[in-house]
């Protein structure tokens, strides 16, 4: 059995599309910049905001500054309207609470910045007890690096060959093996499952029910 579940939160616990592409719309209008369709997004987001913003970008315009003045305008609306559209993906609840019930240690580790992370987890999931609540820390790594999930693992007390890794992407799954655990990458996310299979994971899913029975329950 597994000792502890890490999960990725935008496209894993949460499909968020709709609330990072409508809140970095909003930046990029604000700033006289074009704007992309929401399904655009999908491929945009997972490295951290600031990688989004640059990708987001027109090509020519693609400079730091830009992407703080981007990032200046984005997070007060999102940190305003980031659960507007936001919603937990079917299954994740019950999910949650069977390895809550079987004393399984939840943890979530995101290249969202922190204060978001620590705002939506809790909202969305108010019965859960999270032993971490990671996202993107200053100073701190982003994923694929494996720093994330090593906090977390110092935090459980826990080992790697006891911790199973849960994504919708191959930078969760390049995180997964850059520290040592057990990859699952999901096919209900943001990216096709073949940018999953690349990665070769231990493990592909299409429904969450099915992370109970590699956790051993």
């Amino acid at each position: 059995m597994k000792k502890l579940v890490i999960f990725d939160l935008d496209g894993t616990l949460l499909n968020t599309i709709a609330d990072l592409g409508g809140s970095t719309n909003y930046a990029l209008k604000k700033l006289g910049y074009p704007t992309y369709p929401i399904s655009e997004y999908k491929f945009k987001v997972g490295n951290g905001i600031n990688k989004l913003f640059e990708r987001a970008l027109p090509d020519g315009e693609k400079t730091e500054e830009n992407v703080l003045r981007i990032r200046k305008e984005f997070i007060p609306h999102y940190d305003i309207h980031n659960a507007d559209a936001t919603y937990s993906y079917p299954g994740m609840q019950k999910l949650l609470h069977t390895l809550q019930e079987h004393e399984i240690k939840i943890a979530v580790a995101s290249n969202k910045y922190q204060a978001a992370t620590e705002k939506l987890v809790p909202h969305f999931f108010p019965e859960i007890h999270f032993t971490a609540i990671f996202g993107q820390r200053n100073g701190i790594n982003t994923k694929p690096d494996p720093v994330i999930v090593n906090d977390i693992l110092k935090q459980a007390g826990e080992v790697r060959e006891s911790t199973l890794y849960i994504g919708d992407s191959g930078v969760d799954m390049q995180t997964a093996k850059n520290a040592g655990v057990t990859a699952c990458g999901v096919t209900w996310g943001f990216r096709p499952r073949t940018e999953i299979e690349s990665y070769h994971p231990q493990y592909i899913i299409d429904h969450p029910e099915e992370i109970m029975q590699i956790a051993g329950i």
